[in-house]
């Protein structure tokens, strides 16, 4: 029996599967109960009964008109014009699966902060999500609540939520000598796609930002990029296409995402030697069809294995830009801008890293001054 399933076997033999529900007016918890001769047929029907609640179903309840769940769709559809489409996608999926199949039969009135302590628990047992997704899931919960205490004052009391912590992963940056070994490869016999992962490589930027650049945003002029879209494989909300999903090209992740970015003069030669003198065509490609992140990430998979290097992903191109800038100097202020980080802690906290290189260089300036 996994933590947290809540299956357990009874003193008469059999195997009791308990699930939340709903919620009383209170905010106390009503449970579900099925039952099975065996632990798998017990874990089966509570599966199912899962299942219902998570399929939508309206709640059968007089006044559900003042309960979350409606709180939530108000919420919503003040912010659809306002949210990207990637946002529109992101928070509808949570509210649906997550936080109206769980709190959505809630009375506002009932709701209190060892409610929202218990939800959080759920997610991480019952569900299993990363401390990241949990925290994207309540952070959208405290946004519908602050727009319900200003749109109706007095609905909700004051409630705490508290976020649980991020645990810091080790990101994979290529050394000094892997970088030169793999730009070495991407340099013999380069295409259109190696000499677009050479870019990112030399610039920072994201995949999806690559996969929407288009030769019109490269200034060979002035030696600059210009980010002003990204590209992503979304959701598809309408359900009349047959598609699950659908390919969007839509301005950058936030404000800060949109900028210039000056390339060096070796970029800047890689670019005139690629250029295919056709502004509207994509870079990755050079033609007008354009590539998409997942195909990209296969060519990058296929990429490394060749040059044998393990554990590279797209984004650690990015990493290792940001350490190469750092071990050579770079203000904090200007690589920040470059990655298109709201501010520099993003920049320090999250990109920034000390190669063995870099601390051994240190320790070296250390023992020549005698220390």
């Amino acid at each position: 029996m996994a933590k947290g399933e809540n299956i357990f076997k009874r003193k008469d033999g059999r195997w009791e599967a308990r699930y939340i529900k709903g919620y009383e007016l209170s905010g106390k918890i009503k449970y579900g109960f099925c039952y099975g001769k065996t632990y798998k047929e017990a874990k089966e029907k509570v599966t199912k009964a899962k299942a219902a609640l998570l399929s939508g179903k309206p709640i059968p309840a007089s006044n559900s008109r003042h309960r979350f769940s409606w709180f939530c769709d108000e919420w919503f559809e003040s912010g659809r014009n306002r949210f990207k489409e990637s946002t529109c996608v992101k928070y509808r999926t949570i509210l649906d699966k997550h936080i109206k199949p769980r709190l959505g039969g809630c009375f506002p009135l009932g709701m209190n902060d060892a409610l929202f302590e218990q939800f959080a628990n759920e997610l991480f047992f019952e569900e299993e999500l990363a401390p990241k997704t949990v925290k994207d899931i309540l952070v959208v919960v405290r946004s519908i609540l602050d727009y319900t205490a200003k749109r109706f004052p007095g609905t909700f009391p004051t409630l705490n939520i508290n976020y649980p912590k991020e645990s810091k992963k080790e990101m994979r940056v290529l050394s000094r000598e892997e970088q030169t070994r793999f730009s070495r490869f991407l340099l013999d016999d380069m295409d259109s796609c190696k000499f677009g992962v050479l870019l990112a490589l030399l610039t920072g930027i994201r995949i999806g930002e690559l996969c929407a650049l288009r030769w019109e945003n490269i200034s060979l002029k002035d030696n600059t990029i210009k980010i002003c879209s990204t590209m992503q494989r979304l959701k598809d909300m309408n359900p009349d296409q047959e598609s699950k999903t659908k390919i969007v090209i839509g301005s950058p992740k936030s404000d800060t995402s949109t900028r210039t970015i000056p390339i060096s003069e070796t970029a800047a030669e890689l670019c005139r030697k690629m250029n295919p003198q056709s502004p509207a065509a994509f870079v990755l490609t050079g033609t007008s069809h354009y590539m998409e992140p997942r195909t990209l990430q296969y060519r990058m998979e296929r990429y490394t294995e060749i040059c044998g290097l393990d554990g590279v992903h797209f984004h650690t191109l990015r990493h290792t830009f940001a350490t190469r800038c750092v071990e050579v100097g770079f203000e904090i202020k200007s690589l920040s801008e470059i990655l298109g980080h709201a501010n520099t802690t993003i920049t320090l906290d999250r990109y920034v890293h000390s190669s063995m290189e870099l601390k051994r260089d240190n320790m070296n300036k250390l023992a020549a001054v005698g220390l």
